[in-house]
């Protein structure tokens, strides 16, 4: 009887270890990809607009901004769909969108993957805020930022509508940077 006891006990802990051997890591990959990485803004000629914080969690990404020189009021804040800020910045294509919906909140089908909420930047014309994104990830899930071709974080110049297709008419790319870049 002592033997199948030990036989029993043993065969339970080599089932059984493995399962408390496994990672405890959060959702979204290895803890090298939930660091938070800091992304810089500029204007298109070049100027400093300050920085966001992009951080993984296991439900979405936090952007966490802090932007300046920019004019006072609304502004539409988006992820784009190439890690690419040249020129007038439209080297960033549009709205990140990788599962084909609709442009914006309002609208039946949508919205965007890299739609977000606008912001306001005050009369000094700088803006610190947080803006949550369940649709994106770094790198797995139907929305990884750092896809093949990397993705931009676009400050537009007014306010997105969250309705007009197909990009919420909010203006000119005002700032812009790349999600991993130099990160």
């Amino acid at each position: 009887m002592r033997l199948t006891t030990l036989a029993a006990l043993a065969s339970a802990t080599l089932f059984t270890a493995p399962a408390f051997a496994q990672d405890s890591q959060p959702a979204g990959g290895d803890a090298a990809s939930m660091q938070p990485m800091e992304v810089t803004m500029k204007a298109p000629d070049g100027s400093d607009r300050g920085t966001v914080t992009v951080t993984p969690t296991p439900n979405g990404l936090l952007f966490d901004a802090d932007l300046s020189g920019l004019e006072p009021g609304e502004h539409g804040f988006h992820v784009h769909e190439t890690g690419q800020c040249e020129g007038d910045f439209s080297s960033a294509g549009g709205h990140y969108n990788p599962t084909d919906k609709q442009h914006g909140f309002k609208v039946e089908g949508g919205p965007h993957a890299g739609d977000m909420e606008n912001f306001t930047a005050g009369d000094d014309g700088s803006a610190t805020f947080e803006a949550f994104n369940s649709y994106l990830t770094l790198s797995d899930g139907d929305a990884p930022v750092l896809d093949s071709d990397g993705s931009a974080i676009i400050v537009h110049g007014g306010p997105d509508d969250y309705e007009s297709q197909p990009a919420g008419d909010a203006g000119d790319r005002v700032a812009c940077g790349v999600i991993g870049q130099g990160s």
